[in-house]
């Protein structure tokens, strides 16, 4: 008792005022609570104020910690600038008479673009940005562009595709082959291996492979051993190389997919003993590639157009790479 005597002798009135509201003011809150204490909005409202106003606010809070007055504050904050912001943020919404303006010049103007019709409503006093122009543009619904695959289908029977691809043999070396494909009939005019590919090689397997006037694209990937001598070559013999674009293995996809079939039906399965026995085993797979094997993508059919034979006697069957493969007619 002494102690609160000196206390209330030595601190001074305006500060003992203020302790006995902020005490009087928690008696209140827990007078109206049985078991915990809650703050009303009024409540929480007479803190944040009181926070302002007395240094020792801390002090003399009893019945919530004061970090949960300050989360008041905080709170209150946003809904004040919740409630100033309360309009729509954004750009302003665009005049209808500019929108209609957009919507005429896009259906009256069919090869007009967005920088076009933006570039003319700036002329006719409308400046807009060319996003807002892209959003209310006609969309115009014709035909698409012309694709790759469509453009390959369409001159199928004047392209040639060509690659390189590597075959390891049991002698632990490392043969380069090049085959050569006319897309038409997916039929392979060569199938050469060798253990120094140049450009120049390469340039002479299709020199030998092709027939001149027949076709007139070569397609081929961005390698780097095609050089000079087999760009003159091309020339000479009156093809345009068709390049493909970097890092799009799928747009030389035939030839990819005829490399794919030369080690999956034939290289894989074979132990390979050099560059002489390599070309022999392709030549013989080549061979039934394009005489004997149906593709799906002619039908079943076969890429040579000769005719195959049907008799009327007994299933003959023929072997084909040690009896990798067999074909079959019926014995006249």
């Amino acid at each position: 008792m002494l102690l609160i005597l000196l206390r209330a002798l030595l601190v001074p009135k305006v500060q003992l005022t203020l302790e006995n509201v902020a005490l009087r003011q928690q008696v209140a809150v827990l007078r109206r609570t049985v078991h915990q204490p809650r703050a009303r909005v009024r409540d929480r409202l007479f803190w944040v104020i009181f926070r302002r106003l007395w240094a020792g606010w801390q002090d003399a809070l009893g019945f919530v910690q004061p970090a949960t007055v300050v989360r008041w504050h905080r709170a209150g904050w946003r809904l004040i600038w919740r409630w100033r912001s309360r309009k729509k943020p954004g750009r302003p919404p665009v005049p209808v008479e500019v929108r209609e303006l957009i919507r005429r010049l896009s259906r009256e103007n069919h090869l007009w673009g967005a920088p076009r019709i933006r570039d003319e409503l700036r002329l006719l006093g409308h400046h807009v940005a060319k996003s807002t122009v892209e959003k209310y543009m006609v969309r115009r619904r014709g035909p698409p562009s012309p694709t790759w695959r469509a453009f390959l289908y369409e001159h199928a029977s004047e392209i040639l595709a060509c690659d390189f691809f590597t075959i390891p043999t049991a002698t632990f070396r490392s043969l380069t082959g090049f085959v050569v494909m006319e897309l038409g009939r997916r039929r392979i005019l060569a199938c050469k291996v060798t253990t120094r590919a140049s450009g120049a090689w390469a340039a002479e397997v299709i020199r030998q492979a092709c027939s001149p006037g027949q076709l007139r694209h070569v397609l081929r990937d961005r390698d780097a051993i095609y050089g000079a001598e087999f760009k003159s070559v091309l020339r000479s013999l009156g093809l345009r190389q068709l390049v493909t674009a970097p890092r799009a293995p799928r747009m030389n996809a035939f030839a990819e997919r005829v490399i794919g079939t030369l080690r999956r039906e034939c290289l894989d399965h074979m132990i390979l003993l050099g560059e002489s026995h390599t070309q022999r085993v392709l030549d013989e797979f080549v061979e039934y590639y394009n005489e004997e094997r149906p593709h799906q993508s002619l039908a079943g059919e076969r890429p040579t157009h000769s005719p195959r034979l049907v008799g009327t006697g007994p299933v003959e069957a023929r072997a084909h790479l040690g009896g990798l493969h067999h074909s079959y007619r019926r014995a006249a």
